[in-house]
């Protein structure tokens, strides 16, 4: 299916930022199955219910692939902050505070 390549796409890192506009993509299959909706109860053939189904799935799916990445992007940008420095060094800073420098904390024992 198109979608879940597309949503594959999205979940990758450099893919969250499309999270949200990709919402938009749900509303043509909305409208498609609200189009078909008409032609069955118009008198179309019943086998279109199946399509109805197809669609909806698909604009749900659409729907959520937004707020899931900014949740993914969140978790994402929050493990950068955290490895962005070790766990065995901690900032010191020296007498006056101007600089600062690492130590580590199993060699400062």
């Amino acid at each position: 299916m198109p979608t879940n390549i597309l949503l594959d796409a999205i979940r990758t890192p450099r893919g969250l930022k499309w999270g949200v506009p990709a919402m938009l993509l749900a509303i043509p299959y909305f409208l498609i199955a609200a189009i078909l909706v008409q032609v069955i109860n118009d008198g179309g053939p019943t086998w279109l219910n199946v399509l109805v189904l197809l669609s909806i799935w698909n604009g749900l799916k659409m729907l959520w692939i937004g707020p899931l990445s900014l949740m993914l992007f969140a978790r994402l940008q929050a493990n950068r902050l955290k490895n962005a420095r070790p766990r065995n060094q901690q900032m010191t800073h020296h007498m006056l505070g101007e600089g600062a420098e690492y130590r580590d904390l199993e060699t400062a024992r």
